[in-house]
């Protein structure tokens, strides 16, 4: 029997979440939740560290890799997709960043009425659960707990924030208030020293609702369309049932910047030209949907250290049952937090009119494995690294699907360093990187550069060692863009698909362009924001 409910999400990631808690609220609707993956009760789910288990599970993650990038000596690219309940923000690194003023600025620029800063910060504050409370700025009482890393952060981040001092960098104790710009310790989303996913903040709640059905292990492989173009449900496979099930007013797809263009080409929506190749029929020509993709790439500058750093903690018998004493006792220490625990946002030159490169300074240091294997190890010696990530890329990759079957993992291509933006903030984050390193505050704990060393000292060399060993720091976004004209854009501001009815976009495919540093808050933030419009849609805001 094929059931109708009100709503139909599907994805339980980041954004599903919160929009299956959010429109239950109140039992007024009915609303279908459906997940490809299984739950996240698992201990790795839990304890923050546990990402570093989940880095190359196929059972929570998608596992996928994108194609040869031209510009990256024809590399193939690792690129991790959460497919458990949560989503990718269960099984992240847990940066808390919202992105800068004039990045949502830029998206109300764009013609994408009610997206500026002004009009996204009220989101932000209803989703946190802030320690500095109820400002400016900040809330105390929303769903999704604030840690600030500050006080437990590795002492070896002091030295990185002395240098950043040393060179007039602002120290900045709040990426998320007034200013970005400045060096500091992350922010991250946890609670009590476990991950506060959206899905353990607001889905963990909201499966008391009446109103709310979760099914998982079900691959949805269809938008189902009438003949006016308007969304009456989707059909899925879950085991081995073919399955349907209907939507009385809208099917939201929260499926993720890879996964939810890839459903919309799978049920028609999208490029003719690709459908037909794959002998699709035509439900609805939408051209940019899998366009406009866009990442943030990172390359990492590694060091052999003169004191004990988290390659000591991690690497040997004594500091792993320490590390472990500590959580189990206090929920503290190292495996309470982040690895990426000290950075910050600052301009490549003073010519930049804002921060345009983001550092992460990690008091261990680690190669990520290349074969598969299911942890990411330490460096056999005290060592840290400092990495860089331009913060608005240029470039612009495409989702497609590669064949008509849902089993089949679509064709990802970032196209990075395609354009001279790109090209030239490869060598200044370098350039940074090198300067900030020099300071008498990290020469003071530095036995020497492990990679590259000092044979890449020129920006031809600089540019070098990016090209190979740069990688995704798995922020896609983009690929489904609000605009304003349906030639250039897939969804209009109130998150519509253009040209379909009771069609919605919720996730982090819908932004235009991609925000500074890590992009799990803002998705978090659109699926706030999200609800409140369908809410305010059916007359119930």
């Amino acid at each position: 029997m094929t059931r109708t409910y009100d709503y139909i999400i599907v994805g339980a990631g980041s954004a599903g979440c919160i929009l299956a808690h959010r429109l239950t609220e109140g039992a007024k609707y009915s609303v279908l939740l459906l997940e490809a993956g299984g739950t996240d009760d698992a201990l790795r789910f839990k304890v923050p560290i546990g990402y570093v288990y989940t880095y190359y599970d196929r059972k929570s993650n998608w596992m996928y890799s994108l194609q040869p990038e031209k510009e990256l000596n024809n590399r193939t690219l690792y690129c991790p997709r959460g497919k458990v309940q949560g989503g990718s923000g269960s099984i992240n690194a847990l940066i808390y960043i919202r992105g800068q003023k004039s990045d949502f600025d830029e998206w109300a620029q764009l013609g994408n009425a009610g997206w500026a800063y002004e009009d996204v910060l009220p989101y932000y504050k209803r989703l946190e659960s802030h320690p500095l409370g109820d400002t400016e700025y900040h809330r105390a009482g929303g769903r999704v707990h604030i840690t600030q890393m500050k006080s437990e952060a590795h002492p070896i981040c002091n030295a990185f924030l002395d240098a950043c001092e040393g060179f007039g960098y602002p120290r900045n104790d709040d990426f998320n208030g007034a200013s970005m710009e400045g060096a500091g310790i992350y922010d991250i989303n946890t609670h009590g020293g476990l991950r506060d996913s959206s899905s353990r903040a607001y889905l963990q709640e909201a499966l008391n609702h009446t109103q709310l059905t979760v099914e998982h292990y079900c691959m949805v492989d269809r938008i189902v369309f009438d003949e006016q173009k308007r969304a009456t449900g989707v059909s899925f496979v879950q085991g081995v049932e073919r399955r349907h099930a209907n939507a009385s007013r809208e099917v939201i797809i929260a499926a993720g910047a890879v996964d939810t263009p890839k459903l919309l080409q799978l049920s028609g929506v999208g490029d003719p030209d690709l459908l037909q190749k794959h002998g699709i029929p035509v439900t609805h020509a939408s051209p940019a949907v899998g366009k406009n993709l866009q990442d943030h790439i990172c390359a990492s500058y590694f060091y052999k250290a003169n004191r004990k750093t988290l390659n000591d903690d991690f690497s040997s018998w004594i500091g792993k049952a320490r590390a472990g004493l500590q959580f189990l006792l206090a929920r503290k220490g190292p495996l309470a937090m982040s690895v990426n625990q000290a950075g910050g946002f600052l301009k490549s030159d003073a010519g930049q009119a804002h921060p345009n490169i983001q550092l992460y300074f990690n008091p261990l240091s680690y190669e990520i494995p290349k074969n598969g294997s299911q942890a990411l190890r330490p460096e056999p010696y005290s060592g840290f690294l400092l990495a860089f990530s331009p913060c608005r890329p240029t470039s612009r990759g495409t989702v497609e699907i590669a064949s008509s079957h849902v089993s089949d993992a679509p064709l990802i291509r970032g196209n990075y360093l395609t354009t001279q933006k790109d090209l030239d903030e490869a060598v200044k984050g370098s350039q940074l990187v090198r300067r900030i390193m020099s300071s008498a505050a990290l020469q003071a704990i530095t036995v020497a550069e492990t990679k590259p060393g000092k044979l890449v000292q020129t920006e031809a060399r600089m540019l070098e060692y990016f090209r190979a060993e740069a990688g995704s720091i798995y922020h896609l976004c983009g690929s489904c863009a609000m605009g304003t004209d349906p030639a250039t854009s897939v969804v209009s501001s109130r998150l519509k698909v253009h040209g379909l009815d009771n069609l919605r976009v919720v996730d982090a495919s819908i932004f235009p362009t991609v925000t500074s540093g890590n992009i799990n808050a803002p998705t978090m933030m659109v699926a706030e924001k999200g609800a409140a419009m369908i809410l305010d849609d059916a007359g119930t805001w």
